[in-house]
Parts: structure tokens; sequence; C-alpha cells
């Protein structure tokens, strides 16, 4: 999830489980509390993320929790498994931290770890990291994914300056998974239901559809892999839009697992860039 230039930082954090909720049939909220966000900020980027560290079930670690002295010590099969998700929200006040999770039954680690939560469970994270907040100097912006981009255009649109002009397109199953979002003006979010099409299609040509003037765009597009490809093939060739202006990325790829995504993902935006540089 993270663009050109952002960090994560490396210091181990903990949080409390203070409040779960469901949101839609398949994205489950969970906020984080307690003195183990003492020293967490968040705030400058509506993209922030952080590090779940999920520990492996026959290890024991020593207390304090410290990620970095794990790398250290441990085999690294034995390193707990590291998730990456958006910062939905964070209060500075109640220092109280907002992930919004998307989903999928029993699958994955995070998801079932989401959706049994009670008060009080403890989960340690790294982070934030983040880079992208929209530019109030902008002409318009744009704003496009899948649900698993929908906390970061949310918080995007939400941070919307005030007046501006915007296009926010979010792709989710079907119109249970619509939520309400809306900028300082009151404008929201345009939902595409894709239904049993393949992740993406639905976007792409939304995208192109879309009537934008040559003027000075700034761009989030985020989600499945393939669609954001094509996507950034057609704002940097077609729409001519300077790549300092795009904040793109695949926050996950159909048919790999988070695993095998991330150990692969440097590659492949590497690659991706270098074709539609050429």
């Amino acid at each position: 999830m993270a663009q050109r230039g952002a960090r994560t930082s490396r210091s181990t954090c903990s949080g409390l489980v203070v409040h779960t909720e469901r949101l839609t049939p398949h994205m489950h909220r969970v906020v984080l509390g307690g003195p183990g966000l003492d020293d967490f900020t968040a705030g400058e980027y509506t993209d922030h993320y952080v590090k779940l560290l999920f520990p492996h079930p026959d290890v024991t670690y020593p207390e304090p929790f410290d990620m970095a002295g794990i790398r250290q010590t441990f085999p690294r099969d034995q390193w707990p498994v590291t998730r990456t998700y958006t910062v939905r929200a964070w209060d500075p006040v109640a220092r109280e931290l907002t992930i919004d999770f998307v989903i999928h039954g029993d699958r994955g680690i995070a998801g079932p770890w989401a959706v049994n939560a009670r008060v009080g469970d403890e989960i340690h994270l790294l982070g934030p990291g983040g880079a992208y907040t929209p530019d109030p100097e902008a002409d318009r912006h744009l704003l496009a994914g899948d649900e698993s981009a929908l906390p970061a255009i949310a918080a995007a649109v939400e941070r919307m300056p005030a007046g501006a002009e915007f296009h926010a397109l979010v792709e989710v199953p079907s119109p249970e998974e619509e939520q309400k979002v809306a900028s300082p003006d009151g404008r929201g979010v345009v939902w595409l239901h894709r239904g049993d099409r393949r992740v993406g299609e639905l976007l792409v040509d939304a995208v192109r559809g879309l009537a934008l003037p040559n003027d000075d765009i700034h761009a989030f597009v985020h989600g499945e892999a393939g669609f954001v490809k094509e996507l950034r093939r057609h704002l940097r060739i077609e729409r001519e839009i300077p790549r300092e202006r795009l904040s793109v990325s695949g926050y996950w790829r159909l048919g790999h697992d988070e695993d095998a995504w991330q150990s692969s993902k440097t590659e492949w935006n590497a690659a991706v860039e270098a074709e539609q540089e050429a």
C-alpha cells in the first residue's frame, strides 16, 4: 500500500480492542485503543497504513514484544505474520485507531481475527506509513479503487479541500457493500456493483468514460493489481497525467495470497513502470 517515498515506522506499538462492528456483509470494523498507542500518531496522509503482527502459534516471544528484536533473534519461519491495513481513522484525543477489514469468510489471518476480536484483545503493529493526501492546489482529483481501497478513498473524500472538484469511484460486489461517505461539501462516492464480473472491469470502463479536462489532475488508484496496471497505463499514456501526480499501487493480486504478492510486488511494480514509461 505504500507509494514512492513512503516509509513505515519500525517501532512496535500495541492496541487493545475497544469496539467492533460489522459495517456491511463483507466489511468489519475494529477500533483499537489503550496505552500501547500513546506514541502512535497519524493524520498527515489519507492513505496511512499499519502492519498488523500475528504471532506464530507455536512460538513464545519475549516481553516486551519487539519486532526488531524478534527479527534479530528468531529464524524467519518463526517471525509473526504481517498484514497491511489502511488507517480508516485516527482520533488523537481519544487515541483510538480505526481499521476496516474486508472479510472473506474463514479465509486468511487478519479477517478471521477481526471478526472474532473481543474487547480487551491485544494486537501488535508497526507504523504508520503513507504517502498520499489530496493536494489542495490540484484542479481536480480522481479516486478509484475496489473495496480494499475503500478505507483510503473514504478518508480522502472526507478530507477533500472545500470546493475541490473530484471523482470518487469505488467498485464493490453489490449494493449491500455501500457505505456512507461524504466530502465536507456533501458530495460522495459513485458506487459500481460488479456482481459476477471480474474485479476492476467496471472501474476501468468508468474511468475511461470520464470527461476529464486537460488540467492538473491528482489521482489515487489502488486495489487489485491487474486493473491498477491497466488504469495506470490509461492515465499515464492516454490521459498524459505526469507520474508525480499519480498515487497508484496494487494492494492485492488475483490468485496470490498476501505473502506471495508482497514478495513479488516490488519487482512487479518496477516492470510495470518500465513498460509504461518506455
